[in-house]
Order: structure tokens, then sequence, then C-alpha cells
């Protein structure tokens, strides 16, 4: 079996690489799982040393959309895509055209070529919660469910409801098997911060945790729907494994939701790395951001994803624990 990873170099799509090539073989649409022979990592920057050194992984590295445009990628006897590459929602909304060749138009390139290849290939489109947001003047939105109508507020929420619907479509002409999920925030991130306006989630934990003061720009009431890195990727492959009848619609699904409030998870930063740890914080206000995340939902029901049976994280104490767990280098001082 012959997989391809966009984002490949990135955090998620380095821990799905992993996480595929330690189980080494994958169903697909329900069938007998099969032997992994060939992951290809597709980025703009180089793949990660313990991943560029196994056999069985490939790294190509520039720009997507020239990768496919010059037949790069997908190469021939691909069986899977799993499409996480994109620019971010804080890069979209400050430079437009970034957003739309990034997230538009490579997407509709990436699926052009997958039905080139006249195979079908699984399709695991990597989505956002952005595709729902508060309408301005508007009641409440409420929970949101698989098939709430998606009402984006920002460009990349719209850029990925776009794509969304182009996968449902070459999934409908039969050019891919389209799987479209939508994951939550995703939180703890490792290393640097990213240009994610929803970056801070996971910045207000790990920079505390490491000595560094950290900036949350939004009030200790915001809800906020959260994914484990490790659920996140469980989320993934699921989607590629699931038949057509388990998948059901090929609209796009909720991966599982923790609801928590930043309060909370400060209050879970504390209970891991004392009143030290927690003082690192600065609460300070950025309009900007806070209108953006205030238009995402926090409650969200995820039906179709515990049909495929996913689960979400117990709570986000278990969240940080994990975190602390897998980046031991990256905590200073005693935690709890």
């Amino acid at each position: 079996m012959n997989i391809l990873i966009t984002g490949g170099a990135g955090f998620l799509g380095a821990r799905l690489a992993r996480a595929l090539l330690a189980a080494g073989r994958l169903s697909l649409r329900g069938a007998p799982a099969r032997t992994i022979e060939r992951i290809t990592l597709a980025d703009l920057g180089p793949a990660p040393a313990d991943l560029a050194a196994d056999p069985r992984v490939r790294s190509l590295q520039g720009d997507l959309l020239e990768l496919v445009q010059q037949r790069a990628i997908p190469a021939a006897g691909t069986d899977a895509v799993f499409h996480l590459a994109a620019a971010v929602s804080a890069e979209c909304e400050a430079n437009f055209e970034l957003g739309m060749r990034s997230n538009l138009d490579t997407t509709r390139g990436l699926l052009d070529a997958c039905r080139a290849l006249g195979s079908c290939p699984v399709f695991v489109y990597a989505s956002s919660l952005a595709v729902f947001g508060q309408q301005p003047g508007q009641p409440p939105m409420g929970r949101v469910r698989d098939d709430s109508l998606p009402t984006p507020q920002g460009s990349y929420g719209i850029q990925k409801f776009i794509g969304e619907q182009l996968v449902a479509d070459y999934g409908r002409k039969g050019f891919v098997t389209g799987r479209s999920v939508r994951p939550m925030t995703v939180s703890v991130r490792p290393g640097r911060p990213n240009g994610a306006a929803s970056g801070f989630f996971s910045g207000m934990i790990r920079e505390p945790l490491a000595g560094e003061r950290a900036r949350v720009p939004v009030p200790p009431e915001t809800v906020v729907a959260l994914a484990s890195p490790s659920r996140t990727i469980e989320g993934f492959v699921r989607a590629a494994e699931a038949s057509d009848a388990d998948w059901g619609p090929l609209t796009a699904i909720n991966l599982p939701s923790l609801q928590t409030t930043v309060g909370a998870m400060a209050g879970a930063l504390e209970r891991a790395g004392g009143p030290a740890a927690s003082g690192l914080i600065d609460w300070t206000p950025d309009p900007a951001i806070e209108r953006l995340v205030r238009s995402w939902p926090g409650d969200i029901a995820w039906d179709r994803a515990r049909a495929l049976g996913l689960q979400a994280d117990a709570d986000f104490d278990a969240v940080v624990r994990q975190y602390i767990a897998e980046n031991p280098q990256a905590v200073r001082g005693t935690v709890r």
C-alpha cells in the first residue's frame, strides 16, 4: 500500500506517519488490512530525521501546488491521501491570496490529480471547525451537529467548507473515496507557535510548563472544543478505514470534542505545574482574535464519529498529562 500525506513534515502529519508506520498495515474502506510499503511526505519543510531515516518513507519538499502541477504527487499507485496541509486561520485573514492558493487551489489540484489516477483512492480531507461561525446579529448557534449548516465567518473557514464540498462531489462522481473530517482545536501541540488564531490554546500550556510567559488573548469564560493530538490522529485513521456503509453520507463529520473553557485550561495547568506555571499566563485581550475565536462553536455533537467507535478525551487534565509524558524535555522544573 502507498500513502501520501500532505503537510507530512508538520506536527500532525509527522505524527500520523509515525502511527501508520508503527502499525505497519492499514485497512481501507473496510477491506482487509494491507502492508504499508511507502509513505510519501509532501511539505514545504524537510521531514523529521526519524521519518527520513525510515526506508519506507519518501520525502518531497516544495510548494504543494507546484508538486501537483509537476505530477510529483500523487504518484501512480497511491492508495490513500491524507490532505492535512493548509494555510492557517490568521494567515488567511492577513493574506487572502495565500489562503486561496494554499487551501482552495491546492485542494482542487490534488483532487484532479487523484482523479487522473483512475483508481478512486481514499482521500481524507482535514477540514476545520471554522466552517461553523456565529453570524453577527443572529441568535446563538447552540449545539453544532454533523449536519448543521456551515456559516463560516473567516476566509479560512470559507475555504475549508469549499474543500468539503469539492471532496463530496469528487466522491459522488467516483473520482475519489471522499472522507472529510472536522478536527477540533488540537491542544497541546509541542514546538513553537504557528500562525493560527487558535495557537494560544497550546501556547498557554506549553510555554508556562517550559518556564516561559504566555499571552492569552481571550477571557477565561471563553468556551472551546478541543482534542488531544492522539485523538485527532485516531480520527484521521478511522476515516480511511471506514467502509462506505459505516461512513454514510459524503458530507463531513465532526471529530470527537472535549468541551471546556480557557479558564478551566488554566486550572489544569496549575494542577500540573503549580501556581508558578499558571502565574506565567498574561491575560491580554486582543479584540481581533477574540472576535474570531468567539465566532467558533464550543458545543459540538459528534454522533457519526461516535458510531465509528471514536472517543473524546476524558478531560483536559488528561490532555496536559499526555503532553508532559510525551515531551519531558520541554517541561521545566517539577510538575505534579
